[in-house]
Parts: C-alpha cells; structure tokens; sequence
C-alpha cells in the first residue's frame, strides 16, 4: 500500500512539472505573439492623408487637341507568372520559387511594355524592397529599361508581415506613374482602410497616385489618378475607396480640368458578363457601375479579352478552366475622348494581369 501511495505522488509530481512546462510553453508563445503585434503596431506604417511625390523628369507637353495613350497594368511584383498561384486566392504559395523567375518576368513585362509603347504608364504592385520578389527595385529597373523617370506613391509597406507559413515578410510595394510628359505636381493621396488593428498592422495602405499635367495654352490641367482598390474585405472597404474616388473626380471636374483614373478596380463592371463566375465559393468580385462614378464621367473599359484570372491554380490557357475577369480600365471624363480601349492578351504569362491600353484626346473648348 504504501509502494503504491508513492507511485501516485511521484505521478503527481510528474504532473504537475509537465503542466507546469506546458503552461510556461504557452506563456512563452503567448509573450512571443505579443511582443510582434506590439513591434509592428509602432512600426505601422502611417501615411498622411496627402503627401507631396517629387514629379517625373518628362519634358515633353501636351496640347489641348493631341492625341495621347496611355496604359494601366499591374504588374503583380513579377511573381504571378501563369505558373504560379498564390495562397489568398485558394492556391499553395507565398511567393515565386526563385528571383531567377522574377527576372524572367521583369524582362518579360517590360518587353509588353515596350511593344504597347505609351505616353503614360500606370503600374501597380511594384516592388521596391520585398523579400517576395527577392528585395529587386522593380521600379528602377522599369525606369531604366524604358528610359523614364517615374513617380511612387507606397501603399504596401511592413517590415515584416509574419502570415502564412511560411511568411511573406518585408515589403515595400506601391504605385508608379512614368511619363515622358512635364508634370508640374504629383502627390500621394490616401484612401480609406478596410481593415482594423491588429490585421492592419501588416495589411495594405490604399491609395491614389495623382499627377498633374499642365496644357499648354489654357490654363486647365490634365490630371491623371493611378489606383489599385481594395481586392480582400468583406466589400465595405472597397465602397468607400471607390466613394473617395468619385469625390475626387468630381472636384477636378469642377475645376475644368481633364480627369482619367485608372488602375485595378478588383470590381467588375456593371453589364460586362462575357466571363461568367464559375465557382461563387473562391474569390468574387464586386460590380461597380454607372451610378458610383459623378456626372459627367464614364467607364473606359473593354472585354476583348479579360485583364485579370484568378491564382487558385496556373493558368489553364483557358477561360473554361481558369477563372477570369475584367477588373482593369479607366474612368475618363467627358472632355476627353476615347478614340480606343483596348485589353492587350498577353496570356498571362509575366503576372495575373493583362494590361489595357487607351487613345485618347484632350477636347478643345466648344468641341
């Protein structure tokens, strides 16, 4: 009796020592996560509301009745190749598998680039310094490449962001605008956030890149918004965006200036049902329509082929098995005409994306 009132103490003890271990365990771990939400909430990057962006170097000018193009793209920090996939959209992975990968995509892009040869350029998800695209300034290699100085307006930037596993850790990403025209003032410009803290710690910053090209012989402005509206929350974020948008269209228009935004509106577009939802359990878009954009303005989009598919899976080659979308184009107000919008199929080979391209002509007065 006694051998076995021992055995029972000794089972205590050792009880007691592994609860105690396992509760020092979690206390650790406990301590861990809270010190990383405590680090990235002073770290968190805070833009102002507006902040001012040192304009492109272009010296070219614009005239009221020239023709221009321009052309939005996202770029998808060359790592969303038609052979990848990415975790949020129901695939596996976190980031391509090599940065000779996303060289090849750099070199691949910026030949589309060149090939679809623009007076302005709007590019999102650029890179700047993120461990995704193995810390490669994205931006200054597209700069050199095509000869243009650009502007960057940062809506992405964590010095370590610690999701999935394993994690996508540093990013520096934003917008960039490159444009051989002079552009007299350019500016970062904040758009509501869609995520509360702490997933806003580590999440992205919204925002419109905007660039003011003076023309010549008026004293009106051409003024032109890159954008990239929220893809992830549950919808509420990505109407007020699309509100703070449409504000600020219509104030520029008010003004008499001559407004094209453009960009990646992760919404579809009201009517536009040629690329039909095959699965409503992945990722679906909103529809953005005529009633979210003033008076004044229309859309400037085309569905010849679709600008975006999504990373569930590589891409099958075609829309019957992979998902695709148009998400991409502009909003162009009415003293501008579109002479052409058009969707350029690049079968998804460099990035998820596929850029569209517009001719367009600033109206003289009375036309």
């Amino acid at each position: 009796m006694e051998a076995k009132r021992k055995q029972e103490r000794e089972n205590m003890i050792k009880e007691r020592k592994v609860r105690k271990i396992i509760g020092s365990v979690l206390l650790a771990i406990v301590l861990l996560l809270a010190a990383v939400v405590a680090y990235l909430t002073i770290r968190e990057y805070r833009p102002d509301p507006i902040e001012d962006i040192v304009p492109g170097k272009g010296n070219a000018r614009l005239n009221n009745g020239d023709a221009f193009t321009i052309l939005t793209y996202n770029i998808g920090y060359a790592g969303l190749s038609k052979d990848e996939d990415f975790f949020m959209d129901g695939g596996s992975k976190v980031e391509p598998e090599s940065k000779k990968l996303v060289e090849e995509n750099l070199s691949g892009i910026t030949s589309i680039l060149k090939d679809q040869e623009a007076d302005i350029y709007f590019l999102q998800e650029v890179d700047r310094d993120s461990k995704r695209s193995y810390h490669i300034d994205e931006q200054a290699y597209y700069e050199e490449e095509l000869g243009l100085a650009g502007m960057f307006a940062c809506n992405f930037k964590c010095d370590f962001v610690p999701y999935p596993l394993p994690p996508i850790g540093k990013v520096t990403s934003g917008l960039v605008t490159m444009t051989d025209l002079n552009v007299k003032e350019a500016s970062r410009i904040s758009l509501p956030e869609s995520f509360s803290w702490p997933v806003k710690t580590c999440n992205l910053k919204r925002c419109m890149l905007e660039a003011r090209v003076p023309l010549e012989g008026t004293d009106k402005e051409l003024v032109l918004i890159n954008f990239h509206l929220e893809a992830y929350d549950s919808g509420e974020g990505k109407i007020a965006q699309s509100k703070m948008l449409a504000e600020k269209l219509e104030s520029e228009y008010q003004k008499g200036n001559y407004v094209i935004a453009g960009g990646d509106f992760n919404q579809t577009f009201e009517g536009m049902e040629k690329y039909p939802i095959h699965n409503k359990d992945k990722w679906v878009p909103g529809v953005v329509g005529a009633e979210d954009i003033p008076e004044g303005f229309s859309f400037a989009v085309s569905d010849n082929v679709p600008t975006c598919r999504l990373l569930d899976g590589p891409y099958s080659g075609n829309y019957d098995e992979s998902q695709v979308y148009v998400l991409d184009g502009f909003i162009v107000s009415d003293n501008i005409k579109v002479n052409r919008v058009e969707n350029i199929d690049t079968d998804f080979e460099y990035t998820d994306h596929q850029p569209v391209r517009m001719e367009a002509i600033c109206l003289k007065d009375g036309q």
